[in-house]
């Protein structure tokens, strides 16, 4: 027996061709230049190298570009035709050119060698507004495909079906990661809902009931058990010209498989889900206003983009077609493939999708897509957490822009970077001297054009009580110019670009502080809260234009910034690269906030019970002692620098806040 694959690369494809491996005869694998190395690496893999042979050409191409001599081999082949493009948010000319142009180029090479066709379609040929039964013997039922992929779906299968060539059809339901491993390749379906899921882990407790929708059928699939069942069927004598659903004959609606992965993710569940035919009972008025209201419609974009969900996979969750599998099922009568149930694997294809596929994951893959070739400027660069942020965004394909005062430091780590394959180029400036500020930012935007991501860190750290600061104004003045004024001055410079090419990010580091107000840090906390203010006020003016301002309360972090208080030598500190990974994540999640956990406790204590809290910092002012001055330095009261074990025990149990 002689077989031809499409599509042998892809995610159904690699699983199928694994099968393929294991039964008699050749396996061809039209394969593209490009993807060669990639599909022999595979083959490789799995000990298949007798078995599994591939061939160039192209499914965009007439005869998929197969050479005369590789066509008079596959005569009489049968051909499992999966390349196609299986997504969403492809453009309507990729759909077409991958998944009509292509399945006709093949069609009319099977006619011309006399091929069987195994076509892998999908449940998407029902469209998204299908309401009942649809079963395997149903096509042109008049349905609506107002988008391209369903469309293209049924326009790809509807030319095999016109065809006089021999032929069996499978349609598919949603595929999702293996459920043996959980491995996946893309996300969609089902995965669209991940994050969201993730978001409520991270906010809610698991035990907090939750009300959600119950929603339509989700007919959910791994992929293992398709490829098993195009496998089996596929060989199987007397069922050409018919039509499989390789969907779950115990098929579970949208609130249950969302609770499912819900558990998996040990997330909040929706024990209250509200039937979506509930929104009936709406006026009509309100239905229409809702759905042509500029506002909410503006914030059900940004709520999708927030949790990487397109538009339209919610009209195809909401889906109220019903995919029966009668012939399916008894086609694989007797070949022990059947579908596992959902419960079984959700939990493996949950933690394959958090440790490898999520976007805003702490990943080498996620960082370098995100960073390289950036414009990053990173203020205070020459120690601390702005020379480990600079080192690890250079490591990641970044342009790193180095600035702080000391030029001879700024050189010694552009030479760092550059010895370990980076980019960097040094600017050193005086931020708290607002016009060598602006021509500092001047010149990068002069030398490379633009600002991707701006990284405010430069700042300065005052800790003296109101009563040692009585006489010095000047405290306040200097910490603000630098943590407020040369900040704002790099933001209002970068913004207009980034507005206009639609793409940004400004990051300001500021202090856990800002959330939990220790005592002796009036002046400090004061700055830092002034920009993180500024930055919430002008987010919302800026996020549709694709910017994103991101404050990051850090905890203590061990950097020159802290050495004067020598007291800080016994507290539990974060490392300068435990921060620049928190930076790392800000930029992959593009979140308003990145905090610690007890900075967040610390914040919620104030809003609930503001009394608590401030009852909590006077004992903190009393128990730690004012830093001792320097030589020559009046107003400060000397105090020793060791600390009691009353303080040691309350700086470790409220680690990261400063004292």
């Amino acid at each position: 027996m002689v077989r031809l694959v499409t599509g042998g690369t892809g995610f159904i494809g690699r699983h199928l061709l694994r099968q393929l491996a294991r039964r008699e005869g050749a396996t061809y694998v039209l394969v593209r230049p490009a993807s060669h190395e990639r599909l022999e690496t595979y083959i490789e893999s799995i000990g298949a190298g007798d078995r599994l042979h591939p061939v160039r050409g192209d499914i965009t191409a007439p005869a998929l570009g197969l050479s005369a001599g590789d066509q008079e081999k596959l005569g009489g082949a049968d051909i499992y035709h999966l390349a196609a493009v299986y997504d969403l948010e492809a453009s309507e000319e990729d759909n077409q050119h991958a998944n009509v142009d292509g399945t006709r180029h093949l069609v009319e090479l099977a006619e011309r060698i006399g091929a069987r066709i195994h076509h892998m379609s999908s449940i998407a040929v029902a469209g998204s507004r299908w309401k009942g039964k649809f079963s395997e013997q149903m096509f042109a039922e008049g349905q609506v495909l107002d988008h391209a992929y369903y469309r293209t779906k049924y326009d790809a299968e509807k030319i095999v079906r016109e065809s006089p060539a021999r032929f069996r059809i499978y349609r598919p339901g949603l595929v999702i990661g293996s459920s043996e491993t959980g491995e996946a390749d893309r996300i969609d379906g089902p995965y669209y809902a991940f994050k969201f899921i993730q978001r409520l882990r991270n906010a809610i407790p698991p035990w907090v009931p939750l009300v959600g929708l119950e929603g339509g059928e989700v007919n959910v699939v791994p992929v293992d058990f398709v490829a098993r069942a195009l496998d089996a069927i596929g060989h199987r004598e007397g069922l050409d010209g018919m039509t499989f659903h390789l969907t779950d004959p115990a098929v579970r609606r949208l609130g249950e498989v969302t609770n499912e992965f819900c558990r998996a993710a040990h997330a909040p569940q929706f024990t209250l889900r509200i039937d979506s035919r509930a929104g009936a009972m709406l006026p009509q008025e309100a239905t229409s206003m809702l759905e042509h209201w500029k506002v909410a419609q503006t914030l059900k974009r940004r709520l999708l983009d927030g949790v990487r969900v397109p538009e339209e996979a919610l009209r195809f969750a909401a889906s109220r077609a019903r995919f029966t599998c009668e012939k399916a099922q008894s086609a694989l009568e007797g070949t022990g493939v059947s579908c596992p149930p959902l419960h079984t694997y959700a939990w493996k294809v949950w933690d394959y999708w958090e440790r490898h596929m999520d976007p805003e994951a702490l990943t080498e893959t996620n960082l370098r897509m995100a960073l390289q070739d950036r414009v990053v400027v990173v203020t205070g660069a020459s120690s601390g957490i702005g020379r480990a942020t600079a080192q690890l965004l250079a490591g990641h394909g970044a342009r790193v822009m180095l600035v702080s005062r000391t030029t001879e430091k700024l050189e010694a780590l552009k030479q760092q970077i550059e010895s370990q394959g980076g980019s960097a180029f040094v600017y050193p400036a005086d931020l708290s001297d607002l016009d060598a500020c602006e021509a500092m930012i001047n010149r990068v935007l002069q030398d490379h054009g633009h600002v991707d991501i701006l990284i405010n860190n430069a700042g300065r750290s005052i800790r003296r009580s109101i009563e040692a600061s009585y006489d010095r104004f000047h405290d306040f003045q200097r910490t603000m110019q630098l943590n407020y004024f040369g900040a704002v001055k790099l933001l209002l410079a970068v913004l207009p670009g980034m507005r206009s090419r639609r793409r940004g990010h400004i990051i300001n580091i500021s202090s856990i502080g800002v959330q939990a107000f220790p005592p002796r840090f009036g002046a400090y906390v004061a700055s830092k809260s002034a920009l993180a203010a500024l930055s919430r006020c002008i987010a919302p003016e800026v996020v549709d234009d694709g910017v994103a301002i991101t404050n990051i309360h850090m905890p203590l972090v061990r950097t020159p910034m802290i050495a004067p208080t020598g007291m800080y030598k016994n507290f539990p500190t974060s490392s300068p690269e435990e921060a620049a990974e928190m930076v790392a994540s800000a930029i992959l999640t593009r979140q308003p906030e990145v905090s610690t956990r007890l900075g967040k406790v610390g914040e919620s204590v104030n809003t609930v019970a503001p009394g608590l809290l401030q009852f909590v910092m006077t004992g903190a002012y009393h128990l730690f002692p004012d830093t001792a001055p320097k030589d020559g330095e009046r107003g400060a009261r000397p105090a020793e620098e060791e600390i009691s074990v009353e303080a040691a025990t309350m700086a470790y149990l409220m680690r990261g806040i400063h004292f």
